[in-house]
């Protein structure tokens, strides 16, 4: 039902406009917007926040209803039930507890989606901090707006948690002034609010403009006589904003920031450096920026009288061995820009780490497009399908480098390329370990048990994947690939599985997000079956049977290398601000290398012959779980190899042709019971094991028990 009929009806007109659901509304094209006719120079610039400093609300409870099953309006119905005497506008005001509102909206919500809504899952994670962040765009204009002498202010409708705090997941110290509907007891669009958001900041309504996502809000800000922005998409708003303001809100490289403090580099041996490099004598500013992009090498851009480069150098501090070698990131970039693969133009390498602390090289700054988020928001299926396409056959290009022909013959060694990454990746986790991970010492016995045959051998990325490609910004053409720290030459599988991890991550991840609960046929992005066979149809090779082994061995090693950078923010050597968030992640990562792991073990055991019982070297046997593993994730217990005086006896039978007929009655029976309700109730356990409610048992698993306990009756 379009949004915009549904509120229609005049009792619930004043709750849908003091409502934080900014849900975008039907059959509306382009930004509203009031203006007011009155001027002079502005003073100060006044912010809401859900759907314009963070994301709006509306969204987070479309996308949980979808996720969860609810019917979609569930959660907005609920919310304007009662207008302005209704449970939601009473929690605003700071009349309600979190407790008691959470138990009204749980009635209504049950109400009117006839069935039971965990509205205190959808709550914290309207809550959470990997949903409550503030948009980078946002902070950059407060930046900029308070280093021109503007003041600028947040007036937001929120609530009291229940530990006695408002909500407001921001940086206070970024405003002047902080009006919340719950601590002053009236809601927008009362024009209490906005007058006394004004008066705290000691301006007229016409020396301030105000940007709300809600067009009620924007209109009774405008009718005070305040400049106003209709907020629909935050980069659009920065634009307007911009506009009326008269400077630049956003730096003009896309993807930077101004340099981190422990990533500061000698400004003054560089520019003597550059000027030797580049021949000019020009007297102009050196202009250093750090890209936000990358956890491993720290990445700047560099303006220097006309040149814009960008300079990759390896951290500070000791470093693991054979880790962050830019000396090898130059060499591959030199040698493929002559293959006809879209590269930077490298510009030199200098391993004198006088200059800037050490070893870097320079190439040239090439402007384009970057993803960052696989989904490809604010495009249309068919755009999003050419992305991926294209990115494929950028795969399938790589692959097809005569590398002894461009002079990387000796670039690595020729086979044997999983079982030498293997132990690679073994022994820089150890390296870095800091606690221990018993997915990690799961996967560390399996991996070199089930070692694929390696086919061919081509020159491999090691860290290929969307947000390492820079494209076209008008066509689904890759200008440029990024990040050949983790090349060599190898199987080319390997590329192609750690390609499709996306496939399987979160969209919340958030060193990466990803598609697990995206609905992918409607995006218009191939899942990452079909993305696999693209490749071997370009390739013109048959899809491996071993898909399983490769996609295990890519998350074992993200969660080596999340543990190298976790175990470096320690020290404060790693160079994303967001470094500090993997040590977390590596645990997470892990569990999910086992469950390919485990899914390869099931490939194993259906192609053996059922004619007799078989055994194995290596064993994995279901366990208690351990309470150190990530919530939603199967947990396994190795078991050590039989001896040989006990073979026959001890060993693991894994045909059920060599059950007894009792067992195998029992196993049948099991199986059938797994394949009919557990696996498809995975999903909805694993968001329960996510969510704040992780402590209680879900009512699923007690659903199951009474289920299993019939049966067996």
């Amino acid at each position: 039902m379009c949004i915009r009929r549904l509120f229609r009806s005049s009792h619930l007109q004043w709750a849908w406009r003091a409502a934080f659901l900014k849900h975008k509304q039907c059959g509306h094209q382009g930004p509203w917007r009031w203006t007011h006719s009155g001027g002079g120079p502005y003073r100060a610039v006044i912010f809401d926040m859900g759907g314009v400093l963070i994301p709006s609300p509306g969204k987070v409870a479309a996308e949980w209803e979808a996720q969860n099953h609810i019917p979609s309006g569930t959660i907005l119905k609920a919310l304007v039930t009662g207008g302005e005497n209704g449970p939601w506008l009473k929690f605003m005001r700071g009349e309600m507890t979190e407790e008691d509102f959470l138990q009204e909206f749980r009635r209504l919500c049950s109400e009117i989606s006839n069935t039971s809504v965990p509205v205190d899952n959808f709550f914290s994670l309207l809550t959470s901090e990997q949903v409550a962040k503030q948009f980078p765009v946002m902070t950059e204009a407060i930046i900029q707006i308070r280093a021109k002498g503007l003041q600028t202010a947040v007036l937001s409708n929120n609530f009291y948690l229940s530990n006695g705090k408002s909500f407001l997941p921001l940086d206070r110290k970024q405003f002047d002034v902080v009006v919340e509907s719950c601590v002053e007891g009236v809601c927008k669009p009362d024009h209490r609010i906005y007058k006394l958001c004004l008066e705290r900041l000691g301006l007229q309504p016409s020396e301030s403009i105000f940007l709300d996502d809600l067009g009620q809000n924007v209109k009774a800000a405008a009718s005070l006589g305040m400049r106003t922005i209709k907020v629909n998409d935050p980069e659009a708003a920065v634009k307007e904003l911009e506009t009326l303001l008269g400077f630049t809100l956003r730096t003009a490289i896309p993807n930077t920031r101004p340099v981190r403090k422990t990533m500061e580099i000698p400004k003054d041996s560089l520019e003597k450096y550059l000027k030797d490099l580049l021949g000019t004598q020009a007297t102009g500013p050196l202009e250093l920026l750090q890209f936000d992009h990358g956890q491993s090498n720290p990445t700047y851009y560099v303006k220097l009288a006309g040149h814009q480069l960008v300079l990759r150098k390896k951290p500070p501090g000791t470093l693991l061995p054979s880790a962050h070698a830019v000396e090898r990131e130059f060499r591959i970039l030199k040698a493929l820009a002559s293959a006809g693969v879209p590269v930077p133009k490298v510009l030199d390498l200098c391993e004198d780490s006088r200059v800037v602390g050490t070893p870097f090289y320079l190439m040239e700054y090439c402007p384009g497009r970057l993803y960052k988020d696989p989904s490809l928001p604010g495009l249309e299926p068919s755009q999003r399908r050419a992305i991926y396409a294209a990115m494929n056959r950028v795969l399938c290009k790589i692959h097809s480098v005569d590398f002894k022909a461009v002079g990387l013959g000796d670039y690595g060694k020729h086979g044997d390329y999983i079982p030498r990454q293997v132990q690679t990746w073994i022994k820089q986790y150890r390296a870095s370990e800091t606690s221990t991970i018993p997915a990690m010492e799961r996967l560390i016995e399996w991996l070199p048990l089930h070692l694929p045959r390696q086919e061919r051998t081509a020159v491999v990325h090691g860290d290929f994947r969307l947000d390492n490609l820079l494209f076209h910004p008008e066509k689904p053409e890759v200008l440029a690939v990024f990040d050949w720290e983790l090349s060599t030459l190898g199987d080319p599988l390997s590329d192609v599985a750690y390609n499709c991890m996306a496939h399987y991550l979160p969209p919340t991840f958030p060193m990466l997000p990803g598609l697990s609960d995206c609905d992918l046929t409607q995006l218009g992005i191939p899942t990452a079956e079909e993305y696999f066979r693209m490749y071997c149809l370009h390739m013109g090779i048959p899809p491996t049977e071993n898909w399983n082994f490769y996609l295990a061995f890519s998350f074992f090693r993200v969660a080596a290398i999340l543990q190298g950078v976790y175990k470096r923010s320690l020290t404060g050597q790693a160079s994303s601000a967001t470094a500090e968030q993997s040590g977390k992640m590596t645990e997470f990562i892990s569990n999910l290398a086992w469950e390919f792991a485990v899914k390869e073990g099931f490939r194993i055991f259906k192609e053996m012959p059922a004619a007799k019982p078989l055994t194995r070297s290596y064993h994995t046997w279901a366990g208690p779980r351990s309470l150190s593993s990530t919530p939603g994730t199967r947990s396994y217990t190795p078991l050590p190899e039989p001896s040989s005086a006990h073979a026959p006896k001890g060993a693991l039978v894994i045909s059920p042709e060599g059950l007894s007929p009792p067992v195998r009655e029992l196993y049948q029976r099991l199986e059938r019971f797994m394949d009919q309700y557990v696996y498809p109730a995975e999903p909805e356990l694993q968001r329960h094991q996510a969510s704040a409610e992780r402590w209680t048992p879900s009512p699923l698993v007690e659903d199951l028990k009474v289920k299993q306990l019939f049966r067996s009756q």
